[in-house]
């Protein structure tokens, strides 16, 4: 069943093979944000989590942008009293979701739209697109992460020239720092995320999700701790597994005459 807000503005489709698709649809205005669309942005993806049918989320923007960031016509409104309440918080549900999200980046991700594309697993971004980061500009601190991301990324020095001289970061740029995925034709773009979908799709959608998880809650660590908490998972699994289940798993290694070649 398809699900959408109330003014259409976030759009949420579900496919029979288990790809849903969340499209920010607000194009006239870049698609900024408004309270209301946060909100039901990060009830979309409190609700693609406990869908077991959906098994990967690829995420855009309608028009010639990704996301303009924050609608800063009702800033005070915004800002004031919703850094801590998690229920609205796009940002804290799209961690939050299990499912891997492939985040399909066009025009401009500005800002809030910057830290809505840092919660995504995957990206992929059409040539021409620009991340930029518009805080110490326009004097806003930033809640949604892009403080503490960005520099994990693409390093704190490179990051500190993003966001202290608020120049854009390119496409292309981005790829080739380790923030993009792929780089396509705006043509491509979906084509392209819906590829890695279905590469996604083809995977033990179990594993997938406890792979996620263990790579995301990892990274929260230092190196030790996430190798321990690697370990710790890993027995977890296996001690969890049943004869059958180790079974299948050797039929199914054996079945296999050469490893898969990727097409990403």
């Amino acid at each position: 069943m398809d699900r959408s807000s109330p003014e259409n503005l976030i759009l949420v489709t579900r496919d029979p093979t288990g790809i849903a698709h969340v499209t920010i649809n607000r194009p006239k205005s870049l698609n900024s944000l408004t309270k209301p669309m946060m909100t039901d942005l990060a009830r979309a993806f409190r609700s693609l989590d406990a869908d077991e049918s959906v098994r990967v989320v690829i995420l855009c923007g309608a028009g010639r942008a990704f996301c303009s960031g924050v609608d800063l016509t009702a800033a005070e409104d915004v800002f004031k009293g919703d850094v801590k309440d998690a229920e609205a918080d796009p940002v804290a549900q799209m961690e939050r979701c299990r499912k891997p999200i492939v985040g399909a980046v066009n025009g401009f991700a500005v800002t809030a739209g910057f830290e809505i594309a840092l919660a995504c697993d995957v990206l992929v971004a059409a040539k021409g697109a620009k991340f930029i980061d518009s805080h110490a500009r326009f004097g806003i601190f930033p809640s949604w992460g892009l403080s503490q991301k960005l520099s994990r990324i693409i390093g704190p020095s490179r990051a500190r020239e993003v966001s202290l001289t608020t120049m854009p970061l390119t496409a292309e740029q981005a790829e080739r720092w380790g923030l993009v995925n792929h780089l396509v034709d705006e043509s491509e773009l979906l084509k392209k995320a819906r590829e890695v979908a279905e590469a996604i799709l083809k995977n033990n959608q179990d594993l997938v999700l406890r792979y996620k998880s263990v790579i995301n809650d990892g990274l929260k660590l230092d190196l030790g701790h996430a190798l321990v908490l690697e370990k710790e998972r890993a027995h977890e699994y296996y001690d969890g597994m049943t004869k059958e289940q180790f079974k299948k798993m050797q039929e199914f290694i054996g079945g296999r005459k050469k490893p898969p070649v990727s097409k990403l």
